[in-house]
This record gives C-alpha cells, sequence and structure tokens, in this order.
C-alpha cells in the first residue's frame, strides 16, 4: 500500500471529508503548500461525483476568509454534487453571513450544542491614516484619478468621501440582497421574514434548530456515528474517511472524466500585478508581468490549444505592467478564442487584464470595474525634522526631484506634472477600456471614474458578457472553439506550481525561515507606490474577521511612534 498509486488508497464506501476555511487561492497548490486551492476543491467534487468508491462528502465549515465569488463557486459545485444522489452533510463549529450561505446548500447541517453563532448582518469599512501619518510627520501626496478611486484614501484622508460612500453602499445592498434571497430560497420563505429574523440578532444555535437552519445540534463524533450508519459500516472503527489533501492527488483521468480530446489552456493569474519579481516576495505571490507574458506567448505559439480561459483574480497593480500583458492579451486573442474568467475580485489593473479578451465572464458578486489610477509619494520633512534627520540632493534639470526627493513637499510646477501625469495614465486606461469594449469614450466614462461594481452590475453596464463561474467560461469557450458542447476536452493548466524550498520547509516544520507576511505586505504597497498604480482599494466586505493589513499597518506606525515620544 505504501507504494500504491494514490487512486488505490481510497477504499470504497469512504466519505471525503474537506475542512473549508481561512484564505482559499485561486491558484493551484502543490503537496507542500498550506492553505486551501479553490481549483482543487472544486475539481475534489466533481471526482467524488462519479468515483463508486464515495459515498458522500462530510464538509467542515470554518470561518471563512475570501470574496463572495469563491463562495458562490463552491456553493454551485454543493448543489451540483447533489444530483449525483450521493450525500453531502455540513457541520458548522461557528456560524456567520459567508459560512452559512455555503453551509445551507447542504443536504443537511449540523452544529454542535455550544456553537458560536453572530448572524448580526454584514458591514463595510474602511481604515483612514492620514492622522496618524501627521503625527508621525509623514505627509501623503497623493494623485488618485476618478472620483471613486478609493486606493490611496487611506494614506491622503481622515473619512470616506461622499462618491465612494456611495459606491461602497452599493455593493453591500448587491452583496446583501443576494444573500437574503439566497437563504430565503433555501428555506422556501419571504426575503422580508429572513431579514426579520437577522434583525432580531441570532447569536443562539438553539434558535437555528428551532427556525429550520439547521437539521440538528450534535457534535462531530455524532455526526460520524450518524455517517457510519448511513454508510453501512459496522465495525468498530473509525468513519472511513480520506481527506482533501489525499484526494486532490487522485487524477481525473483515473475516473474517466479527462482523456484525449482537444485541449483548452487555462492561466491563471492572482494578485497584485507587478513588472518583475521583487526581493520581497515570494516565488508564488502575485501576478510578474515578465512571467505571465511568457506564459501567454507560449500558448499563443502552441498549436494544440484550441482556446484558452484566462482565470484572473486580482485588485490590480502596476499600470505599466497591466498595459504590457493587455498587449500580450490580445496577441493571443487573434489567434485563437480566449475568454477571461474573474474570481473574486477583476478590478483596476485587473481589469485591464480581462478587458483584452474578447468574452469575459464575472460571478455575480465579482468586484470588478475601478477603472482608474492612483500615484502617490511621501513627504517626510516634518518626521526629518523630529529625529535630525538631514537630506540633501545635487539636481540638474527642472523636474530632477520629483520622485526622488521626499524632505520637502513638491513645489506648484511639479505637483501639476505630478496630476498631468496621472491624469495621461488615466485617459490611456479609460480609452483602451471603451476600444476594449466597444463604447464610446463618453459611454467608458460614465461607469469608469474608479468605480468597483459588482459582476452583476458590470453586466448589465457591458463592462463584462456573462454571469458565471468557471463551468460557465469553459461553455464558451468550447463554443468559440466550435467543439461540440457535450465532447470531452483537456483542461490544461499551464505551468503547474512546482513546490519551492520555503514552502516545503514551511509544509514540514512550520514557518523556519521568511519575513513576517503583514510586514513585507507594508513594504511591498510602500515601494510600489513609487509608480502609477492602476489598482483597487483593500475594502472589507466582513462581520467578523481576523486581523487585516491596516491594523498591521497601524501597529506599525504606533511603534514608531512610541519610539520616538
Amino acid at each position: 500500500m505504501l507504494v500504491a498509486p494514490p487512486w488505490q488508497r481510497v477504499r470504497k464506501g469512504s466519505v471525503l471529508n474537506m475542512k473549508l476555511r481561512g484564505e482559499i487561492s485561486d491558484q493551484l497548490k502543490t503537496r507542500f503548500s498550506s492553505g486551501l486551492s479553490l481549483p482543487q476543491i472544486c475539481e475534489n467534487f466533481v471526482k467524488a461525483a462519479y468515483d463508486p468508491r464515495i459515498s458522500g462528502i462530510y464538509l467542515h465549515i470554518e470561518p471563512l476568509r475570501c470574496g463572495w465569488a469563491k463562495v458562490d463557486e463552491i456553493r454551485r459545485h454543493i448543489v451540483d454534487f447533489k444530483k449525483s444522489g450521493k450525500f453531502v452533510v455540513g457541520y458548522m463549529p461557528v456560524c456567520g453571513e459567508k459560512e452559512y450561505y455555503l453551509a445551507c446548500a447542504c443536504g443537511e447541517l449540523y452544529a454542535p450544542p455550544s456553537a458560536y453563532v453572530a448572524l448580526f448582518g454584514l458591514t463595510v469599512q474602511q481604515t483612514f491614516l492620514r492622522g496618524v501619518l501627521e503625527k508621525v510627520g509623514i505627509e501623503p501626496e497623493i494623485q488618485r484619478i476618478g472620483k471613486y478611486k478609493s486606493a490611496g484614501d487611506q494614506l491622503a484622508r481622515k473619512s470616506m468621501s461622499n462618491e465612494v460612500r456611495e459606491m461602497l453602499a452599493a455593493l453591500l445592498d448587491n452583496i446583501y440582497g443576494n444573500w437574503l434571497e439566497t437563504i430565503s430560497s433555501t428555506h422556501g420563505k419571504k426575503k422580508e421574514e429572513i431579514e426579520g429574523f437577522i434583525n432580531s440578532g441570532v447569536y443562539q444555535v438553539a434558535r437555528l434548530k428551532e427556525e429550520g437552519w439547521v437539521t440538528d445540534l450534535l457534535y462531530d463524533d455524532e455526526v460520524m456515528t450518524l455517517l457510519k450508519e448511513r454508510v453501512g459500516q459496522k465495525d468498530k472503527k473509525s468513519l472511513r474517511m480520506v481527506d482533501y489533501s489525499k484526494y486532490s492527488r487522485v487524477s481525473k483521468k483515473t475516473l474517466g472524466l479527462q482523456g484525449g480530446g482537444e485541449q483548452i489552456a487555462i492561466i491563471r493569474a492572482s494578485g497584485s500585478i507587478t513588472r518583475t519579481r521583487s526581493p520581497l516576495s515570494a516565488p508564488s505571490s502575485g501576478i510578474v508581468a515578465e512571467q505571465l507574458i511568457e506564459k501567454i506567448r507560449t500558448v499563443r505559439e502552441s498549436e494544440k490549444y484550441k482556446a484558452v480561459i484566462l482565470r484572473i483574480d486580482s485588485p490590480g497593480g502596476d499600470a505599466l505592467a497591466s498595459d504590457l500583458m493587455w498587449r500580450e492579451i490580445r496577441l493571443l486573442a487573434n489567434s485563437k478564442p480566449v475568454v477571461a474568467s474573474m474570481s473574486d475580485v477583476a478590478a483596476s489593473g485587473g481589469y485591464y487584464m480581462a478587458m483584452a479578451a474578447p468574452v469575459i465572464v464575472a460571478e455575480k458578486l465579482t468586484l470588478t470595474g475601478s477603472i482608474g489610477v492612483v500615484t502617490g509619494k511621501f513627504c517626510l520633512q516634518k518626521l526629518y525634522e523630529r529625529i535630525d534627520f538631514n537630506k540633501e540632493i545635487i539636481s540638474k534639470g527642472r523636474y530632477a526631484e520629483l520622485n526622488v526627493n521626499d524632505q520637502r513637499p513638491l513645489r506648484p510646477d511639479e505637483a501639476e506634472l505630478f496630476e498631468k501625469s496621472a491624469q495621461n495614465a488615466y485617459a490611456l486606461f479609460r480609452d483602451k477600456a471603451a476600444m476594449s469594449r466597444s463604447m464610446s469614450v463618453d459611454q467608458m466614462e460614465s461607469v469608469a471614474q474608479g468605480r468597483v461594481w459588482s459582476g452583476h452590475d458590470a453586466f448589465s453596464r457591458g463592462l463584462v458578457d456573462s454571469v458565471g463561474g468557471l463551468s460557465q467560461a469553459l461553455a464558451i469557450a468550447k463554443q468559440k472553439a466550435n467543439i461540440p458542447k457535450d465532447k470531452k476536452i483537456q483542461l490544461v493548466e499551464v505551468s503547474k506550481p512546482s513546490p519551492s524550498l520555503p514552502e516545503i520547509l514551511s509544509g514540514i516544520g512550520g514557518s523556519l525561515l521568511g519575513v513576517d507576511r503583514a510586514v513585507k505586505g507594508v513594504l511591498q504597497d510602500m515601494t510600489s507606490l513609487s509608480g502609477v498604480q492602476a489598482r483597487m482599494d483593500g475594502i472589507l466586505f466582513e462581520g467578523l474577521g481576523d486581523m487585516s493589513g491596516e491594523n498591521q499597518l497601524l501597529l506599525l506606525v504606533k511603534d514608531i511612534m512610541n519610539y520616538f515620544d
């Protein structure tokens, strides 16, 4: 058994046990990588539906830190799996809105009698550091183009602008309205009844049972005993289960789900966009334009791929890098059908990439659009005075000190040039978006201005072509490539990840080396401000969650203040 291939290690009558918690990546993971992978979660549902050795799925749902689009994708696979006739049982020890939205798709749902419940509604929040930075002598000089462009506000403002408030309220209405509609449909009740229940303040798990929101209140061992009876396991051993990680190594080919036929390539692009790799970044983090362009060119030059799906999960980043990738995707689309599929977010630079594809598919709650730019620098004059630090620059050329001077504010003529540069970058972005989406510049301007749209609203405004997930994008790609709808194809992941040394060490013994992730993120964000950014701000749509990057930055600033006091 030690040398048997993975698909022979699954015993007949097994239950697939998947624990969904924390962050969920849109990238494939190696066996040494930590965290969950959306494509592998979804593939496990598909394989389990056809695998005669799997009797059903036992789904543990813990607090999730991913966007609503990924949750919708997983929920869709739960619903599809139930059509196989096999059971899917959910277990939910902590219940928030996002967790219940996913869990209620299960055929049965259990929670422990002591489960934490917090069904109070949804919030959206922004944090502002301008006042804190002023206290330590840092003056942000930010240019953001687009009245809805919130990126940079965290540094430049002390409160939310009316335009951003309007935008965030609309997004929250979309998310909350979809949540109410889905839950009411699941329970066969009116939306008003569901909203009334939530507005009563639901914190007792017993109320969920009384209202029929959970099947019963049982501990984990009691649920597994119930499942043992269901699968006919009569021995005294534990429930026969196979976990997510092990089942992810079962090949679709062994189940007859993928064999010969035409090949469609899928290129995944996740994370912030940079033009070249930063020394601070891990090998698998973010979208590095020069690396992605190599993949795109390889696929374009290959005749074996009949179509391409560009899967995007990115809030944007470097504007130049985004434009260089836009050009390569356009060239790719001239040689074969290309469909862009959006995950949680494809905004600003992420949308820049997507708009190069002739067809764009988004989830209804994907965050997209944000057609705008932001650039900025810090004036550290007061901080330097406070710590008795001096810096002198000798320069030639009227604007030579524009990007290197941080010991004084910008002169009026420098500030004017700084703004014109950002305005020019915005005009290029907007005009290319108009051309890519076959709109006039005026039409595009009305939906641009840095505004973030839900996938549903982006569809009604012509920014995307279809609402759905990866399966919808695949169906369109097959149609565009003249592949019959019911014909099997090979979906080829371009450049599957290989484990790096830090990943292997992390997988074996935890974090043995490396820099703290939050500090690295702060350093990368501060470094990236030196160029024009097509970036969407980090907007937090949560009721409860762990410490965000903004709070880590606050702690960093607090430490600086304590040092100088």
